[in-house]
């Protein structure tokens, strides 16, 4: 059975889309701990991230770090915070998440859902920053 995730990436399931290449997507968290809050995630479908090939844990750190660097232009955040858990789906994701204070990488501080319009407005914000950045992966 496919996860949400890759239903997400296949469109059977609405997804706020920032980011698509080959290998990967990053789409805004519908249980966002902080206004613009993403997930970098793979489009294979890899239940745990020290499974997957080195290459592809480097392109989605990297794909990472471009996203943080446009939420930390398109959000004026002290920090972006980065959490690899993956208990909530079991397919690889990187949460990536703009930040003010330790507070605000914590799960405890998750939203039960999100506002489409604030998921919409997050997802233009750093579309913005990533074409600013001449990123063309930008949905």
């Amino acid at each position: 059975m496919s996860t949400i995730f890759t239903r997400i990436i296949a469109g059977e399931i609405p997804g706020t889309f920032v980011w698509r290449d080959d290998r990967c997507v990053a789409f805004m968290s519908i249980n966002p701990i902080a206004h613009g809050h993403a997930l970098v995630v793979p489009i294979d479908e890899i239940d745990h991230w020290l499974d997957a090939p080195a290459d592809l844990v480097a392109h989605l750190f990297e794909v990472t770090r471009v996203i943080g660097i446009a939420q930390q232009a398109a959000f004026d955040c002290e920090r972006v915070g980065v959490i690899v858990a993956g208990y909530e789906v079991p397919h690889t994701h990187v949460h990536v998440i703009p930040t003010r204070s330790m507070a605000d990488v914590s799960f405890a501080n998750a939203a039960a859902s999100a506002d489409r319009d604030q998921l919409e407005a997050a997802a233009d914000a750093i579309r913005e920053q990533l074409r600013t950045m001449g990123r063309a992966e930008v949905t």
